[in-house]
């Protein structure tokens, strides 16, 4: 059986060096989108080394964003990584990312889910620095044709969107280039720059990764929702819906609660298609 569950879990954690500065930052902020208009005081925040804070979502590249793949060569776990989906994302944050920053990042499968048809790889990495915890995230990984295995089919979580109109919409257009700058932060999977690949994994033409989309909604509710302070994100989550391209446009939709903030994100061009769903920023 190519997933081993008992195996999988029992498994060693995978201990890992990690280290940033402030061109990495600078790096994935622009690969989000920042820095339009250039001279703007907000965005400087992201741009400049001077003025520089870091948006949480960094954590999921941190270290080149390693930590996933590692996870998947535990042991117990052989899969053909043409099956896998990331299905969501979530991370928690236990203090603000520093601009520089070296930490020591732990990885392990913290939970294996039987969906039948698939499986649902749970990678937790939590880094840790001379302080103390810095972030918990776990990646949801769908594995096409690998279930039937007898394990728990695990929790379904879904966020009822309030029925009333939402307190904000914001639309942030996608450079026809910005895959090919986010991929410089470490996920060089060939689906989001070569149209020839792209084309064998059934799509037209290149996809923007998952994980941009992500990070592109939080700094959209960062800016507007919680003033420009990434230090008020406590914890962040989402689950994939559905592709978006470059050249279009993610429209936002936020509903605030008291500690939340409640986001349904599609895109503009193709009738709202679904892109994020189930996705909840909490902050203090």
């Amino acid at each position: 059986m190519p997933i081993d569950a008992a195996k999988a879990l029992a498994a060693d954690p995978r201990l890992g060096e990690i280290g940033w500065d402030h061109k990495d930052i600078q790096l994935y902020h622009l690969g989000l989108g920042a820095g339009r208009p250039a001279t703007d005081p907000d965005e400087l925040r992201y741009t400049l080394e001077s003025k520089l804070h870091v948006l949480p979502s960094f954590a999921t590249v941190a270290g080149a964003g390693m930590a996933m793949m590692g996870g998947l060569a535990a042991p117990g776990i052989e899969i053909n990584l043409a099956d896998v989906l990331h299905g969501g994302q979530s991370i928690e944050l236990h203090r603000p990312v520093p601009v520089k920053g070296s930490a020591t990042s732990t990885a392990k499968v913290a939970a294996l889910y039987d969906k039948g048809k698939a499986a649902v790889v749970v990678l937790r990495t939590e880094v840790a620095d001379a302080d103390g915890p810095l972030w918990t995230s776990d990646a949801q990984i769908f594995v096409r044709g690998e279930g039937g295995f007898g394990g728990e089919r695990g929790p379904s979580v879904r966020e009822e969107l309030p029925e009333r109109a939402p307190d904000r919409v914001e639309e942030r257009h996608i450079r026809e280039d910005q895959a090919l700058l986010y991929r410089l932060s470490g996920d060089w999977n060939p689906l989001h720059a070569d149209p020839e690949f792209a084309k064998t994994a059934g799509f037209d033409q290149p996809i923007l990764h998952g994980l941009c989309s992500y990070g592109m909604t939080l700094k959209a509710v960062v800016d507007t929702a919680l003033g420009g302070d990434v230090s008020r994100v406590r914890a962040y989550r989402t689950r994939f819906a559905g592709i978006v391209f470059p050249g279009e446009t993610l429209r936002i939709r936020m509903w605030q609660e008291p500690g939340r903030v409640l986001v349904s994100v599609t895109a503009v061009e193709r009738d709202d298609a679904p892109v994020l769903a189930d996705t909840v920023v909490e902050h203090a």
